[in-house]
């Protein structure tokens, strides 16, 4: 396996605009950290407005010509990126578990689950429909065509660096659109050498251009604002999406939305809970917690509470802290203390309020953000930890009557992006599909992104659907045109 030290002189410092690597006119910098040690890793370009705006321009330049680029030709491209990731998998899986923390094992999994976005989107741009047919009245012939929307704006997150990215990449590519990339400032450098893939792919200069500063909504706020920008996907916070969408409003630009989460885990009676057990570690400790999708509430009927609760707390016991790449660590850093900070805060209200900590329960001493595996019981109704999202390593327990109750307590969120649902009955679980406010369910499965299916919420988590036969959509634009009857 190549060294950290090799991996990290490979990786690009600089901005990549119009097929270029170019430095930044800001003449700041940005200093990436290990967050299981506090040490920089490496110095990147801190992009100014001026960047910004060279970047877009590179992306408006390209754009007519990647739009008229038969559709084959950008689907081998995507095709070429996806068998170099393979080729590269362990450089990038390296890279997420040093910039951002999540053990080894979990970053192999991302490269997996990113790489088929490359693969699925290749496919798919081949497969961009229309329509043709006589109108209901005979007087014409109606012409349904797909177009792309044109130059996009795409803002990742820092907590899955490379699924993120191609999450959004791949189909804005496979549907003729050129962008900018703002990959988060605590994690740039997975996008960075993703950039890099790219261009050794054959991407044409200018179809993909990758900023990264500090000065976020400085650097942001102009490119939305161009009237030449057409498409504004994001990942994040939904305070952040919902200052995003004000600002997209003016534009009128199309946006995608991938916000907030507070994901309920509902644990019926007659669940399997060693099928429970397995599904809530997975649900909760995936990622160090640090995921939209984690499960955030678990809501655990009255009479199986005590047992769930002591096989979830004996498993969670055995996890294994530790910088991601040694051997045997499940849990890696939190981000940053901000994080920890955060997760402190949330476990403290709710043991004021009467819960008990039945495992973990405060920070790991010592170099890094680490917080401990935590288990939580008796957790009352309005403690701060039912109603935000956690995003750390804290699994909290409360507990429900019958159905109805289960239910409410489940909707009772402004979010709605992911719930869980663990019962042998199939008919209630058809019930909870029905009746629970969320746009993805797992049905006794604690983990079901695919990049076949489409991802992303309803309420305040936020707007449109990423992944599946949904995702291209999102950056294509429909025309209709009415040509008159030539037979009349």
């Amino acid at each position: 396996m190549i060294t950290e030290a090799d991996l990290l002189a490979k990786v690009p410092d600089r901005l990549f605009i119009g097929g270029a690597w170019v430095a930044s006119t800001s003449g700041r910098s940005i200093d990436v950290r290990d967050p299981a040690t506090g040490r920089v890793l490496k110095r990147i370009a801190d992009a100014s407005v001026a960047d910004g705006a060279a970047a877009l321009d590179a992306a408006v330049a390209a754009q007519d010509d990647w739009a008229t680029t038969p559709a084959r030709v950008r689907g081998e491209i995507l095709r070429k990126a996806f068998d170099l990731l393979q080729e590269r998998k362990e450089e990038f899986a390296l890279l997420m578990t040093i910039e951002m923390g999540k053990p080894l094992a979990e970053s192999a999994g991302e490269v997996a689950y990113g790489g088929e976005f490359l693969r699925w989107f290749g496919e798919e741009a081949v497969r961009i429909s229309g329509h043709y047919g006589s109108n209901p009245e005979g007087t014409g012939t109606m012409i349904v065509t797909q177009r792309p929307v044109g130059p996009s704006f795409l803002i990742t997150p820092w907590n899955f660096p490379l699924a993120m990215a191609t999450r959004k990449i791949a189909p804005a590519i496979a549907a003729g659109c050129t962008s900018v990339v703002k990959p988060a400032a605590l994690t740039p450098l997975t996008t960075l050498y993703f950039a890099k893939l790219l261009d050794d792919a054959g991407l044409p200069a200018g179809v993909v251009n990758v900023i990264t500063t500090s000065a976020t909504s400085e650097v942001s706020s102009p490119i939305i604002a161009d009237p030449r920008l057409r498409k504004l996907s994001f990942t994040g916070s939904t305070p952040v999406g919902v200052s995003l969408l004000k600002q997209a409003a003016d534009g009128v630009l199309r946006t995608s939305m991938e916000l907030g989460g507070n994901a309920p885990f509902v644990v019926f009676e007659d669940a399997d809970l060693d099928q429970a057990v397995a599904g809530a570690l997975l649900a909760k400790f995936r990622n160090m917690g640090e995921a939209c999708t984690a499960a955030n509430r678990f809501i655990v009927q009255e009479s199986i509470a005590a047992e769930f609760a002591d096989r979830v707390t004996a498993a969670v016991s055995a996890l294994v802290v530790g910088r991601g790449t040694e051997d045997g660590v499940n849990i890696g850093p939190l981000i940053d203390q901000k994080a920890v900070a955060k997760a402190t805060a949330l476990v403290d209200d709710a043991v004021a309020r009467g819960a008990t900590v039945l495992t973990g329960g405060s920070a790991v001493d010592g170099d890094g953000t680490f917080y401990q595996p935590t288990v939580l019981t008796g957790v009352a109704r309005g403690s701060d930890i039912l109603r935000e999202e956690i995003f750390g390593p804290v699994l909290a327990i409360s507990t429900f009557t019958d159905e109805d109750d289960a239910v409410a307590q489940a909707n009772d969120t402004q979010y709605g992006l992911v719930s869980y649902v663990f019962t042998r009955d199939l008919a209630r679980g058809q019930r909870m599909i029905e009746k629970l406010q969320t746009g993805m369910m797992g049905l006794n499965v604690g983990v079901l992104s695919n990049a076949a299916a489409p991802f992303g919420g309803i309420k305040q988590s936020g707007l449109g659907r990423e992944g599946g036969s949904s995702g291209i959509h999102e950056y294509l634009e429909t025309k209709y045109t009415l040509t008159a009857n030539p037979f009349a």
